[in-house]
């Protein structure tokens, strides 16, 4: 899958996903384009060496995931423990719009309890 593409999938996953190049500011980091949904990141890759897209996992889906598939190892700038990197190259599309949206899912479910317990908390106060 190429750059666009990825994109474009990682758009179309929600209303609530954003994109921005938070780390311009960094030396190396100028490039990195990141998705959030609800705040938070759930994919990113380097614009300028598109070889690896990290993604969030559940933990113990990582090493079945990597003795499975060569295309997954460990994400760039994260723990390997909740995240993998893909290589696009490499990965089928099938794959990575599958892991995409894992990720997605991830972290909007988790972030959405957090905002579901801060307003029932501010009703109770």
């Amino acid at each position: 899958m190429n750059i666009e593409d990825y994109r474009e999938y990682c758009l179309s996953l929600g209303t609530d996903v954003e994109e921005k190049l938070p780390f311009q500011k960094f030396k190396n980091g100028e490039g990195v384009l990141v998705f959030y949904v609800s705040g938070h990141m759930f994919s990113f890759f380097d614009c300028n060496d598109f070889s690896v897209i990290s993604l969030k996992c559940q933990p113990e889906r990582i090493e079945d995931l990597k003795a499975q598939y060569d295309c997954i190892g460990n994400p760039y700038n994260e723990s390997p423990k909740h995240w993998i990197g893909i290589n696009p190259d490499t990965a089928s599309d099938g794959l990575l719009k599958e892991l995409a949206r894992n990720s997605y899912e991830i972290v909007k479910a988790k972030y959405k309890k957090t905002k579901n317990k801060t307003r029932v908390r501010a009703r109770q106060e």
